[in-house]
This record gives structure tokens, sequence and C-alpha cells, in this order.
């Protein structure tokens, strides 16, 4: 078979019956004469063995005999390509993979003519830059510069947003020596407003050549199309890299006229500004730098040039001057926003730090003072929590830095006053004023207002903490009355009721114990009912009042029927009064009286809620552990008789938006009643019977 000739239309011209012929799969045998090496078994296995061992077996390379074989096999993989390409949206790899291969056969023509046909029929490929790129390269490395030349003003045409097409054009004219051309190459790119890194790469190549005058021009309409403090900062480092500090002074200079508006733009180049004066030991320019930059800039960048200028006057200036200033400006603009803003408790906060920072007791105190007079317009809690802690430093810092006990004391008072309890409260207030009395030795006080919070808005966290103070004192007769209060309030707390107890108990009351018990299971809500239950009957058992015990799991069952209370009666029944030395006549009767509780709760399970199989399986299943665990005593068979039989089955679910249905397996249990009742199910036993026999004989 011939290879087509370079002035063949390609395969884009053939027809669906040339390109559908089919290839036999096999390679048709050219030679059926003997080889003049022969291969035996054992070479075989030699060479298997020796590709198995090495770290990258790869397969043996195919050896072509002669010129037909090759063109056979050339013709296979551009079929490849042609098909690999031939679908929608093929990607622009894949039309470079095939133009390279073509290159690779030495057919230029071809090559070329699948980039153009890449180009022309996918959008998305001809907008992929890296396919012009390769398309490029391919004219260069065949030497055709014209070809080149013609592909990268398409590219730059079609896509003049791509900086990387527009990088190897120029690469590719400076490679040439075509220095001329690449300047108008960077023209044009220049046209469209391109990013910083453009700019200074026609800054470099200028100062490549030993083009100063014109690198500098680049820089000059940079600054003038991009007037940012990045333009400007580069351009000012271009000319102190050159020397000339005088220039780049005025650079700097002309930026901060030009960007004199832009408050942030403005502080970071008012920042290089001061940094370069710095760098050349002006120190009376960067001072004033500086200090101009601290009336310029935004807040957020304040803190920046604070310490730029702290540092600077700690190697030239004086310390504590330069402090000073800057604590007098900080307090100046904090005073300011507070002004702008009465309600930005921010500014207050970095205020009053501030003022404890210099230590001056009465500026402290004004300062907090002033913040404390800022009381939020709306009766809203979620307007006063940032409020309130202004409140708590106050307090605080009486109490622990200014040790006046007194004034402490009046801030709470004063605090507490304040706030409105009808509508909200904040217990954190009422625990640290009643802590502060305890600390003060004052527990009378501390009790008042404890006192206090609870009568005027209750609140769990104050009775928790009042009653663990009263019980660290042995004061139970206050606990008592406390836990009662408690109750009152919030009757549906699980938590009191279960605290309130454990007292009792802990006491040695079980009476007491019994009958908050009794009451906390008569209210009509509560939050986790499940643990007083629990407790409760813990409690019971733990006092060997099997049959109290036993009555309250039939009272829970009038409540609900829920499988774990279930499991629990059955377990209680199953070792209540159980020891080492049990008589078998106890064992037997534990062992009845679990049965009977597990019979119940299966009767249960199979004529009121027939649906929950599920449960009905858990249950049988720990019924038939237990039966085990009765050993000798146990009747497994009872069980046995009622385990249903595992069936995986499908149902179909709706989908969110209802559109469609999913099909999803799920475990169903078939019970030995259903089989009885439901001849079909008969049916179906027998089929799963023969399916686990035809499993267990294979």
């Amino acid at each position: 078979m011939a290879l087509p000739a370079a002035s063949d239309p390609g395969l884009g011209s053939l027809t669906s019956r040339d390109t559908g012929t089919r290839l036999p799969r096999a390679t048709r045998v050219k030679n059926k004469g003997p080889a003049p090496v022969q291969i035996t078994a054992e070479h075989l296995l030699r060479e298997a063995r020796e590709l198995r061992g090495s770290e990258h077996p790869r397969a043996p390379a195919r050896k072509i005999a002669d010129a037909e074989e090759l063109a056979e096999r050339r013709l296979m993989e551009r079929k490849f390509f042609e098909h690999s390409v031939g679908r929608a949206g093929a990607s622009a790899s894949a039309w470079a993979k095939y133009a390279q291969w073509e290159e690779r056969q030495g057919d230029l023509a071809r090559a070329r003519s699948v980039f153009e046909r890449a180009l022309a029929a996918s959008a998305s490929a001809s907008r992929d830059h890296s396919l012009w790129v390769k398309y490029a390269e391919l004219e260069m490395r065949r030497g055709c510069v014209g070809d080149a030349r013609n592909v990268w003003d398409r590219a730059v045409a079609l896509l003049p947003r791509a900086d990387q097409v527009w990088r190897k054009y120029v690469h590719m004219e400076e490679t040439l020596g075509e220095v001329a051309n690449a300047r108008q190459v960077f023209d044009r790119w220049m046209a469209w407003w391109p990013g910083a890194t453009a700019w200074c790469s026609y800054a470099r190549f200028e100062l490549r050549y030993g083009e100063v005058g014109r690198a500098r021009a680049v820089y000059e309409r940079f600054v003038a199309e991009y007037p940012r403090a990045d333009a400007f900062m580069r351009y000012a480092g271009f000319e102190e890299k050159r020397g000339e500090l005088e220039r780049a002074r005025r650079v700097f200079e002309r930026a901060a006229d030009v960007l004199a508006d832009d408050e942030e733009e403005a502080g970071t180049l008012l920042v290089a500004f001061g940094e370069f004066e710095e760098e050349f030991r002006e120190v009376e320019r960067a001072r004033a730098i500086y200090q101009y930059a601290l009336d310029r800039v935004p807040k957020r960048r304040a803190e920046q040039i604070y310490g730029k200028l702290l540092a600077w006057e700690k190697q030239f200036g004086d310390p504590k001057g330069i402090e000073d200033a800057i604590v007098a400006r900080r307090r100046l603009e904090c005073q300011d926003d507070v002004r702008k803003n009465p309600l930005n408790y921010n500014s207050l906060f970095e205020l009053i730090r501030l003022e404890e920072s210099v230590g001056d007791k009465e500026r402290i105190r004004e300062a907090y003072e002033r913040a404390v007079a800022k009381v939020p317009p709306a009766e809203e809690k979620r307007f006063w929590r940032r409020y309130i802690y202004i409140w708590i430093n106050y307090a605080l810092y009486e109490e622990l830095d200014a040790q006046d006990a007194e004034r402490a004391r009046e801030v709470y008072r004063e605090c507490l006053n304040l706030i409105p309890h009808k509508r909200f409260t904040f217990a954190k207030i009422w625990l640290m004023a009643a802590q502060f009395e305890i600390r003060q030795r004052n527990l009378s006080a501390a009790r008042r207002i404890l006192g206090n919070s609870i009568g005027v808005a209750p609140k769990p966290k104050v009775f928790n903490k009042y009653i663990e103070m009263e019980v660290s004192l042995g004061n139970f007769d206050r606990v008592r009355t406390l836990y009662q209060k408690f109750i009152e309030c919030y009757a549906a707390n699980s938590y009191a009721w279960r605290k309130y107890a454990d007292l009792e108990k802990n006491l040695g009351e079980s009476d007491r114990a019994q009958a908050v018990y009794e009451l906390a299971i008569a209210q009509p809500t509560l939050d986790n009912p499940e643990l007083i239950w629990k407790e409760y009957l813990e409690f019971e058992i733990d006092g060997n009042e099997f049959d109290r015990a036993r009555k309250l799991y039939e009272r829970l069952l009038g409540r609900t029927k829920h499988l774990k209370v279930w499991l629990s009666y059955a377990e209680f029944e199953a070792t209540a009064g159980s020891c080492g030395e049990d008589s078998t006549n106890r064992q037997m009767e534990r062992a009845q009286r679990c049965r009977g509780v597990f019979q119940r709760a299966f009767d249960h399970f199979r004529t009121s809620s027939p649906e929950s199989k599920e449960e009905r399986a858990m249950l049988l299943e720990e019924w038939l552990n237990r039966e085990v665990s009765f050993g000798h005593l146990g009747d497994v068979s009872v069980v046995q008789t009622k385990v249903p039989t595992k069936v995986k089955r499908k149902r179909s679910i709706p989908s969110e938006d209802g559109s469609t249905f999913v099909c999803e397996e799920f475990i169903d249990y078939i019970f030995p009643e259903e089989i009885t009742h439901a001849p079909n199910m008969k049916i179906i036993e027998v089929a799963y019977r023969w399916k686990r026999q035809k499993t267990d004989d294979e």
C-alpha cells in the first residue's frame, strides 16, 4: 500500500464508505516460511519471568517487516486520530497530538491541514491559545518564519487578551534578531491595555538593548494608563535601580498628588515612599512622609504606619516623644469615630484600652464613664450584648487594677439598675456581682443579689450557681427551698428534678427522693423524660425494691411501648435479685418472668404494630440471646419458631423534586405466621430454600 501524496486533500475528503471499512483484527501474515530463529516454549517462559521481575514491565516492541506493513500501520494510526478529532467537541489537545504525529511522519502539509481544520471546525479549539502556540512552533521548527508570523498575527487578532501568545510572538522575533519587529509587537500588545507584567516585560526588553529612554517612556505610558500605586512604585523602582534618586523621588511626589483622593492607594504609596527615603537616610523627609500619611490613610492601614514610625523613631529619634504622639493621635482618631457614630462600641473599647495602656486613672475612668453612657436605644438583647461587656470590664478594672472595692460595687449596682429585666436580663452580671461579694467576704450581700435575680428574672444558670454555693456551705434546707423554687419556675426542666433527687439520695432521704421522682414523672411535659424514668428505675433497683421497679416498668409501658423499654424490662426480670448461690427455682422464676416480658412484647408488635417488622426481629434476636444465656433453663425452640426470614426486596422512592423514581434495595422480614396465612409465601420460602441449598452445594 502506497502512502498518500502531500498534495492529496487528506482524509477529510474520504467518503463514509472509505472511512467505514474495518480492518481485520489479526495482522495478515506476509511470510509463511520458517523463521531463522525458532522460539520454543522454554524461551517464552523465560521471557515472561524476566518481564514479571522487572520494575517496569512493558509489552515487547512490535517489529515492522516491510514498507507495506509500515503504510498499513500509519493508516491505522491516522484513522485513530481522525476518529478522536471527528467526535463533537474534540479538545484542542487531541488536534495538537494529531498534528504532531503528522509532523513526526515528515508530512508538514498534513500537519498544517490538521491545525487549519482544528481552527475552522471547533470554536473552543480556536479559542485555546495553546493550539495557536503549537501551530506557530511547528512553523518555526520547519524554518517557515513567514508562515509563523502569519499564525501569530491571526492568533493575537482572535485572542488579544492571551498574554502567552503575545509573549511567544515577541520571543520569536527577538530570537530571530528582529528587534524592530519585536518592538512593534509590544506596541500592538500595549494597545490592548494588558496587566502590569506586560508593561514590565516591555521595559525589560528595551533595557536589554540599552534603550533606557525608551524604557522610561514605557513606564510613563504605564502610569498614565494605570494610575495606581503599584504602577508608580514599579516606575520609581526602575529609576532607583538606575541610580536616578531624584527622578524616583519625583515619581513618588507626582504619584502622591495623583492618588490623593484614593485613601487605600495613597496609603500604600506613602508607605513605600517613606521606606524609600528611610533607605537613603533622609531622616526628616521620612518623618514628614509618615506624619503626612497618618492624616490621610484609612484606619485599617494606620497601624502599619504607626509601627513604621515608631521603629523609625527608635532608630533615629526619641521613643518617648513619638510614643506620646502616637497615643495622642490614636486618641483623637477614636474620639472622632465615636463622634461620627456614638454607638460604635469597638471604638469605645479601643479608646479604653488605649487609656489603660497609658495608666492614667482619671482618663481611664473618664473613658469608661463616657462608654457606659452610650446606652443602646432599643430594648433588644442583641443590641445590649456588646454594651454589657463595657460594664463588666469597668467593674473588673475597679476591683483588680484600681483596688477600689466600693467603686466596683457601685458599678455593679448601676449596671443592674440599668438593665430592663422585664424584657431580658444577663445572668452573667448577677453572678459576677455575687462572686464579687463573696470575694469581699460579704455572704449576705451575695445571697441578696442572687435572691433578687431569682425574684426579678429567674435563670437556670443563676439557680445552679446559687445551689452550688449553698451546697458547699452545707445549708441543705436552703438548697431544698431553692430546688422547689427552681422547679416552680422551670417544671419541664428534667435536670432540676434529677439534681433535686440526687441531693436527697446523697443525704440518705430515700422517701424524699422517691417523692421527687414521683412528682417529676407526673409532670405533663419534660424536656428529657427518659432520663427521669431511667434514674428512678435505677434508684428502686439499687434499693432492692424489685416490686416497685416492676410496677414502674408497667406504668412506663402504659405511656410508651418503645422497644428499648421492653428490652430494659426483660433485662431487669432476668437479673433482678440474682446472686452467685441462687437456687434452681429462683433461676427458673427469673427466666419465666423474662420470657413472659418478651412474649408480651412480641404479641404487642405483632398485633398492635404489625408494620414494625424490624423492631420485632430485633426483639426476637435479643430474646434468643437471652434464652441461650439461661443455659439448660432456656428454651431456644420457643424463639426459633418465631424467627423471620430475611428477604432482599426493591422499592421505588420518588426523588426530591418528585419527577423521577429511584429503585433501592431494603431488607424485609417474613414471619412464619405470614407464610401460613399467605399461600404464595410458601412458594417464596421454597424458592429461597432451594437457592440457599444451591449456594451451599457450590
